[in-house]
């Protein structure tokens, strides 16, 4: 750019976020290219001024020490404090009212010609009340970091994301550097090369100043800090490696092996130096991994939301779990990491085009935009608008540049035409494989499942070293033996808050999981799997291994592995406490332990020795977080196959009650049991025991365990019926209910993140086992009173009315109320409600009935409980799905179908009531009263009648003109894992 020189010198203002290191550095190589130009830059930045003034010596850098933005708050090397982020940035660049003000006044002071943002909010907005031009540089915004932060926060949150994006909006476009996220709130976008900083020494002058041998293996650490206490060991690396550790704190001790490099050191001639590095996922490091062709082993990291786009540009990534990088499990990794050949051949004189951009844009000279900028402003919408309405919020304040897509983005494959799918020969659909047991019964996500088992068999013909595949197909295709046979299960299953008789019905969507046995000595390892049994003494042992298809969409770790011997201690299973222990240590592969559960639950329920070592591989159609139930399917989809595999005689009923324990021990790693996530078993039940096009009709309540029978579990019978008369058409069979011809249920997708463990949920609980425990002491005292009133009158002899010994059997009824379901409305009405207190402090409570008689939520003394509500709910839900079963079988005319629907209302205000409501569900019912209502004809062929969050067709569309979501729709139905049974496969033989 030297040629440059003699043109009119400019003032660029270069703002700074706080995030890392990593964001100065490349704001460093644009900068240095500015002033090569001849221009002048003033940096607002928090960072030290070394990282400038070490690169750049000259009069026209001006370094202004301002913070705007944190970041990310991190908790530790590794994990991000959601909250502390939010109010941090709150407090910076929200809570003082003249932070613009004071912005606004210093960019006239020093007479800035065009501002530039890495990825500042406010300094967007501070340009445009200035009068001055602004340009974002970055490969994310806040705007989508934080989205997923408000699911911790809460929708009060909201209003800081859409400030944010409204700072960003004012930009004039954005230059986009490689690994983006979706950045909708800029209109246009121009995407550049890598910013990378350049070399000053070659390989041979560093290694030569460090004293290392060019044959000697190098690593570099580069971690930017370090997890608290965790000391690094000699024998973490192989034989003959050095490794060369940045960030070290001045007193910390390393092995002999491990050399501390100096604070201010150049990291890029020391990366290009090493033969590999380990650190943590940023665009610093992936950058200059990449660029100077160095293979890197990452760790993830909790809760930093770019990491997925920045690994998907790194083409020789090796993933670390963080259990072995903490236990100094490195040297299969690092193995593995030299046998790659990085070849990345992409530009990276990305400062240099950044900043001939921002000089001819500061003349006047705007480039030209991306021809894909619309289309992909559009996509980024899509990803974001997904996150933002997954938590609660009114969406209608959505502002209009937002505009969000129809189609939600998820990792659900879409369902093949049925009618294909009927033209298809069971011979075509399974040509790759042989059905030794069981049957697709023709369905076509299973059907699609078993096309994608054969694509991985493929995939490990042709070798693991194509880029272009994913890593969680890799790791499939590197763990199961393609010439063993190997089992698959389906099921679905749809869940909703009733506490009484419930009617579920499975829906279409499913999970199914493969599952392979292999000996030890014959088991298929990943390659730290291998080196973990090859330095074990007594030889091989049972490995567990476990993929997921579709974690990397949310930033989880795709696979897990672990000694099936680390469930045991002494020889007997370890507690369910241990376990949670054990996942805990590695948040993003938590999720891990929904599958592994099963197997711990079935060694410590039914004695069950695992001696084989097991590959499981689960795809999931079944949406995260919408109230379906999709961690329900994952539990009993593994375990009906866990038991399939190993010749297991579990009956769906049982397999529901085992799967309500995994739940159970999920809920003490994942959602919090031991502080309240309220979960029943209906949800396994109707995932085990559903069928097809048919209600299951389920009891929630616990039964005396019998010979035979699971001991300490909670047991949720299936209603029991006569079988059918020939004649009655219409009665159900078993727990099962017949869906009338014509009547259609939908579910429809509002948009809204569920979670049983939200707090709202747990609140709810509480205040119903609130309710029961003062209507018992009630009946208690009236009991007591009535018995000491007819004592004394029977004493006088004037008292023989049979009506007081009536009331006496139902106040003892009462006073030991197991279920508040078992009380009639009546009763509830006549006696008991209007003494329940509307809200009740939990210290009020405790004070005057001591506990709540519930094992699973814990009260907190200064919250304030809803009771009246909470408690009312079970009671009259009880009546009346009782009400709509009776419906169902009724003969078919408007008023059986408004009836039926005028139920679902109910069910939904009282839902409501407790405070487990939302904008979204209640705009859905709301648009099925408008359009029921609307219809001049009262015949029921083709119109909506009712909605919980139910109803279909048109409805989509007047949501998503309400709201700007297109929701999804929940439509048919597929059998629970007991009706579907289980596919064993062997791949077919191919003549060569």
């Amino acid at each position: 750019m030297e040629e440059e020189m003699g043109k009119m010198p400019l003032v660029f203002a270069y703002y700074v976020t706080g995030h890392g290191f990593g964001h100065a550095t490349r704001v460093l190589e644009v900068v240095r290219n500015l002033i090569l130009a001849g221009h002048e830059v003033h940096v607002v930045t928090g960072a030290p001024d070394y990282i400038f003034t070490s690169e750049i010596q000259s009069p026209k850098l001006f370094i202004r020490k301002v913070l705007l933005d944190c970041g990310a708050v991190q908790a530790d090397a590794l994990t991000v404090d959601r909250l502390a982020t939010l109010e941090k940035y709150v407090e910076l660049a929200v809570a003082p009212d003249s932070i613009l003000a004071t912005e606004v006044e210093w960019l006239k002071s020093v007479k800035a010609n065009l501002v530039a943002s890495d990825a500042v909010p406010v300094a967007c907005r501070a340009a445009a009340d200035a009068g001055i031009p602004a340009v974002c540089v970055t490969n994310f915004s806040w705007d989508f970091i934080y989205a997923e932060y408000m699911m911790e926060a809460g929708h009060h949150i909201h209003s800081i994301i859409w400030q944010i994006a409204e700072d960003y909006s004012h930009c004039d476009f954005l230059i986009r550097l490689p690994g983006y996220c979706p950045m909708p709130a800029f209109r246009d976008s121009v995407d550049v090369p890598l910013v990378v900083r350049r070399l000053h020494k070659s390989r041979a002058e560093v290694r030569k100043e460090l004293g290392i041998g060019e044959d000697t293996k190098v690593l570099i650490y580069n971690f930017g800090g370090q997890l608290a206490g965790w000391k690094l060991q000699k024998e973490y690396l192989p034989d003959g490696w050095i490794c060369l550790v940045c960030g070290a704190s001045e007193g910390q001790e390393l092995p002999e092996n491990f050399m501390k490099l100096p604070k201010d050191v150049y990291t890029p001639d020391i990366i290009a130096a090493s033969d590999c590095m380990l650190g943590k996922i940023g665009y610093g490091t992936a950058s200059e991994a990449l660029a100077y062709k160095v293979p890197f082993i990452f760790v993830r990291r909790d809760y930093f939301n770019e990491e997925p786009f920045v690994r998907n540009m790194l083409e020789c990534g090796v993933e670390i779990i963080r259990r072995d990088l903490l236990t100094g499990h490195w040297a299969p990794y690092i193995e593995r990491a030299i046998t790659l050949r990085p070849c990345y051949e992409a530009d990276i004189n990305g400062g240099e085009v950044v900043a001939r951009i921002l000089e001819d844009t500061a003349l006047g000279k705007h480039p030209a935009p991306s021809k894909l900028s619309g289309s992909r402003r559009l996509r980024d919408a899509i990803v974001l608008g997904y996150q933002l309405q997954r938590v609660s919020g009114k969406d209608i304040d959505v502002p209009e540049w937002y505009t969000l897509a129809q189609t939600e983005l998820t990792s659900r494959n879409p369902l093949p035409d049925e009618n294909s799918i009927e033209n298809t020969s069971s011979a075509k659909e399974t040509e790759d494989f042989e059905i030794l047991h069981g049957d697709h019964h023709g369905l076509s996500d299973t059907i699609g499942f078993l096309k994608s088992l054969a694509e991985l068999h493929a995939l490990s013909n042709t070798g693991n070293s194509n880029k272009h595949h994913s890593r969680e197909s890799l790791a499939a295709t590197a763990m199961f033996n393609w010439e063993s046979s190997r089992r698959l299960d389906v099921m679905g299953g749809i869940a909703d808050y009733s506490g009484s008789l419930v009617l579920q019905m499975p829906v279409r969507e499913a999970c199914h999981v493969a599952i392979q046995r292999s000996r030890p000595d014959k088991q298929k390892l990943w390659k730290h799997a291998q080196a973990r049994q090859h330095n074990k003494v007594e030889g091989s042992s049972p490995v567990l291994q476990i993929v997921s298809f579709g974690s990397e969409l949310s930033n989880r770790s795709p696979t897990f592995d672990m000694d099936l011997s680390d469930f045991l201690e002494g020889g007997h299973p370890i507690s369910y406490e241990k376990a949670r222990q054990y996942f805990a240590q590695n948040p993003s592969q938590k999720w891990a332990a929904y599958v592994a559960g099963t197997i711990l639950v079935l060694m410590t329920e039914l004695g069950i020795q695992f001696v084989d070592g097991i590959s499981i591989l689960v795809s999931s159609g079944v949406p995260e977080g919408k109230g379906v139930s999709s961690s329900a399917a994952i539990e009993v989809a593994t375990m009906s196959a866990v038991a399939a595999s190993h010749g297991l005689d579990i009956s769906p009923r049982d397999l529901a009650l085992l799967c309500q324990k995994a739940r159970y021990f999920m809920c003490l790693i994942v959602e919090n049991r031991i502080v309240g996530a309220p979960c029943g078993v209906m949800d396994q039940m109707a995932s085990a025991c559903g069928e097809a096009n048919k209600l299951l009709a389920m009891l929630c309540q616990e039964e005396k365990a019998t010979s035979g029978e699971i001991e300490n579990l909670a047991h949720l019978t299936p209603v029991q019926e006569p079988e059918p008369d020939p004649i009655t058409a219409e009665t159900s069979t078993g727990g099962h209910v017949e869906i009338p011809s014509h009547i259609r249920f939908w579910g429809i997708d509002s948009g809204i993140r569920h979670s049983v463990g939200g707090a709202d949920y747990g609140s709810v609980r509480i205040g119903t086992f609130m309710g029961r425990k003062m209507i018992k002491s009630m009946a208690s005292e009236k009991l007591q009173s009535s018995v000491s009133n007819r004592n004394s009158q029977k004493v006088e002899g004037t008292n023989n009315d049979e009506t007081d010994e009536s009331s006496v059997d139902l106040l003892e009824t009462e006073a030991a109320l197991d279920y508040l379901c078992n009380l009639s409305p009546h009763r509830y009405e006549e006696s008991y409600v209007h003494r329940l207190p509307e809200f009740l402090l939990g210290n009020d409570f405790m004070e005057n009935y001591e506990k709540h008689d519930d094992s699973i939520t814990v009260i907190d003394r200064k919250c304030n409980y809803a009771v009246r509500a909470p408690t009312r709910h079970p009671i009259y839900e009880n009546f009346r799905v009782k009400a709509f079963k009776a419906l169902l079988s009724a003969a078919a005319s408007d008023d059986q179908l408004s009836a039926l629907g005028e139920l679902m209302y109910q069910c939904h205000y009282s839902y409501s009531a407790c405070g487990l409501g939302s904008d979204g569900t209640d705009k859905l019912v709301e648009l099925v009263q408008e359009m029921q209502h609307s219809k001049s004809s009262k015949s029921f062929n083709g119109t909506l009648f009712g909605a919980k969050i139910t109803g279909g067709g048109s409805i989509q569309q007047k949501y998503k003109a309400t709201t700007g979501f297109m929701p999804y729709v929940f439509e048919g139905s597929s059998p629970g894992a007991g009706k579907f049974g289980y596919l064993k496969i062997r791949l077919r033989s191919r003549s060569t």
